[in-house]
């Protein structure tokens, strides 16, 4: 059986990591991989995260299952700093899943038993495993640009021009903040836009937000999601908290969705726990407990509260330095998040790398936080040795 299987390419973020790895030079800078790092070039573990992974070594009392949808008073604290006040909860069923990955898988098997016809629009570039995630569960995706990577631009109006076209049932995935891998968000005007847009022709978003926090602030990075929550009247919402918990390899995520009243929220949820029974049939739980024990403890939540906004004060801090040293890359001083998209071919990607020992993705997505400040006199120097400096 297995010799009818083809090969299949090699993830290329995993390639950079082995070729990261096994680098023997000791000036090398690793700006592929999408983890944050401190100003030490450590992806450290939060302060409130060892505080509560004490607590339940001392305190848990057992390891039994949680049951399909998981701990739901993990998915219920997280409530408060994803939704505006006065959500009804009644009517936002959600399910504990392995990271964001997960609750984009969960929510594109929801989407293909409800609207098996329904077409994904997504916006280029964009995570590279999006288009497989929905493609995976028999959703055919259909492609707009959103950035110009050159010009390193938002194309909204073209955005909405592409949307137009999509009809009822239709589902819109966007990004909630920090955009990866461009870090070129909607402003709130657009935010707003794109919401009517959506209930005028009856289209579904489904938000990806995996790095609330790490742009402006939690409150800033979920207004673009609120304000499209508060006008539509059905929403997926696929939650990661790998990131903004540095959670990485616990896989900690939830998936919420909006229903128009109680028995389809019911439905809803009943089909979320089917698909996740035959998928993973429980998810992981220890990140799930700590995010959990960290949001019932009010001073480890301000621990943490204090620690994302340093994360993302450092993150900006090194936007800045950039934008400074070379007005060709202003903008990356205008984006948020971890990440930024240079227009690099692969030749200088690889120039990169092998001349000048910089690593970042092929497609040219840099992790801003990958880089240390005194580093940036260097990366410039790079840039403009491979020919790479924007124009």
């Amino acid at each position: 059986m297995f010799d009818l299987l083809k090969p299949m390419p090699a993830d290329p973020i995993l390639q950079i990591i082995a070729a990261h790895r096994n680098d023997p030079r000791t000036n090398k800078i690793d700006l592929g991989v999408g983890v944050y790092r401190d100003a030490n070039g450590a992806t450290p573990v939060f302060r409130a995260v060892k505080a509560a992974e004490k607590i339940l070594l001392q305190e848990q009392l057992t390891k039994g299952y949680l049951g399909t949808a998981g701990d739901p008073i993990f998915t219920d604290l997280l409530r408060p700093f994803i939704f505006a006040d006065g959500a009804d909860a009644s009517l936002i069923p959600a399910i504990q899943t392995p990271g964001g990955g997960g609750a984009l898988r969960l929510g594109g098997e929801l989407i293909a038993t409800a609207q098996p016809k329904a077409k994904v629009w997504l916006g280029t570039p964009s995570w590279p495993n999006h288009r497989p995630i929905f493609e995976a569960v028999g959703l055919e995706v259909k492609e707009y640009q959103f950035v110009d990577v050159e010009k390193q631009e938002l194309l909204f109006d073209p955005m909405m021009s592409s949307l137009n076209g999509a009809t009822a049932g239709d589902i819109v995935l966007l990004h909630g903040c920090c955009h990866n891998p461009t870090g070129l968000d909607l402003d709130a005007a657009q935010w707003t836009a794109v919401a009517e847009l959506c209930v005028a022709k009856g289209l579904v978003p489904f938000i990806d937000l995996a790095y609330q926090g790490l742009g402006e602030s939690l409150e800033a990075d979920a207004q673009g999601f609120r304000i499209v929550f508060d006008k539509v009247p059905e929403l997926l919402l696929a939650y990661s908290c790998d990131k903004n918990f540095g959670l990485y390899r616990e896989r900690t995520g939830a998936l919420y969705v909006k229903a128009t009243n109680a028995e389809s929220a019911r439905n809803a949820a009943s089909n979320l726990a089917v698909h996740a029974r035959v998928s993973w049939s429980m998810p992981p739980d220890h990140g799930a407990a700590v995010v959990r024990t960290v949001l019932e403890n009010p001073a480890l939540v301000d621990d943490w509260r204090a620690e994302v906004a340093s994360m993302a004060k450092r993150i900006n801090e090194v936007r800045r330095a950039i934008a400074e040293a070379a007005p060709a890359l202003s903008a990356i001083g205008r984006e948020h998040g971890l990440f930024s998209n240079l227009a690099l071919s692969r030749a200088q990607a690889d120039a990169l790398r092998e001349e000048h020992a910089i690593y970042l993705l092929p497609s040219g997505r840099v992790n801003v936080a990958g880089l240390q400040i005194a580093e940036v006199p260097r990366l410039v120097a790079a840039l403009e040795a491979v020919g790479a400096m924007p124009r």
